[in-house]
């Protein structure tokens, strides 16, 4: 391994590297896992069965699917070039690379030490950018188009609107490794951990144990704002707190799924 990173490290330069690391990252640990999920049904159709969450009548239509790869595409190739811009600018401007390319590459206990920091970092910046999008405003105009899947598969992990794309999903995965001045290896097995983990806790199967959680966040609106948990119980978000309120107390969450409201709220669904 080590022989393989001198040779990369000598043959391109950081910032290709970066690029095209990042994009091999992205088509291993979410585009084929996200495809293994969902032709389960047709090459394991007993095994999907058995552990799909939810009944079979709420599954996306071949037609949505179709749409939620094209949305997915477009959402991950407005990513590259925003990627692609900010590497050139910093090339242009004399930058330095946003992580690490030292010679060697880190320890797997320093990669396992710097993943569990990420890990926290993007936590919280996911977890407050998503109930922000819950709020009545941001969510019609914009969160609404994710939870058009009230029983997702693996694709919708990146279905959504472009700017939540971008402020929701990418920043808090790109930000942590760069604070912490990661080595560009620990970013992309942070960054591997995170596109394996939403494509499947957006799987609808609970072979794992880890859909469970965001799949009744789906079907809910209320509960599971975050990945790992902990501030869904600082919060009260959690089953526990999702008990205290109605299925779908939070107005916003019924905005565009059948359900007339009244009040304040009424003039953003009248508007959709």
């Amino acid at each position: 391994m080590s022989s393989l990173w001198l040779w990369l490290l000598s043959t391109c330069s950081p910032r290709v590297l970066e690029f095209w690391g990042t994009l091999l990252v992205q088509i291993v640990f979410f585009w084929l896992p996200s495809l293994l999920y969902l032709s389960l049904p047709t090459i394991c159709p007993a095994f999907s069965s058995t552990h799909k969450l939810q009944p079979v009548t709420k599954l996306p239509t071949p037609s949505e699917l179709r749409d939620c790869f094209r949305v997915v595409s477009q959402n991950q190739l407005i990513s590259a070039i925003i990627h692609l811009s900010l590497l050139s600018l910093s090339y242009l401007t004399g930058g330095k690379p946003v992580y690490a390319f030292s010679p060697s590459i880190p320890s797997a206990t320093k990669i396992f030490a710097d993943v569990c920091a990420c890990l926290l970092l993007r936590e919280a910046l996911f977890y407050y950018a998503h109930r922000l999008l819950h709020t009545p405003s941001l969510y019609a105009r914009i969160h609404k188009t994710h939870h058009r899947f009230t029983a997702p598969v693996a694709l919708a992990a990146q279905y959504a609107h472009p700017l939540e794309h971008f402020l929701a999903n990418t920043l808090p995965i790109s930000i942590p490794p760069m604070v912490l001045r990661c080595h560009v290896v620990t970013f992309w097995a942070f960054l591997a951990l995170e596109l394996l983990e939403t494509s499947t806790v957006h799987s609808g199967y609970d072979f794992l144990g880890w859909a469970r959680m965001h799949d009744e966040h789906h079907e809910r609106f209320s509960v599971w704002y975050g990945s790992l948990g902990w501030l869904d119980w600082v919060h009260g978000t959690d089953r526990r707190g999702g008990r205290r309120l109605r299925k779908v107390e939070d107005p916003v969450a019924m905005v565009g799924f059948g359900k007339k409201l009244s009040g304040p709220f009424a003039a953003s669904q009248d508007a959709l």
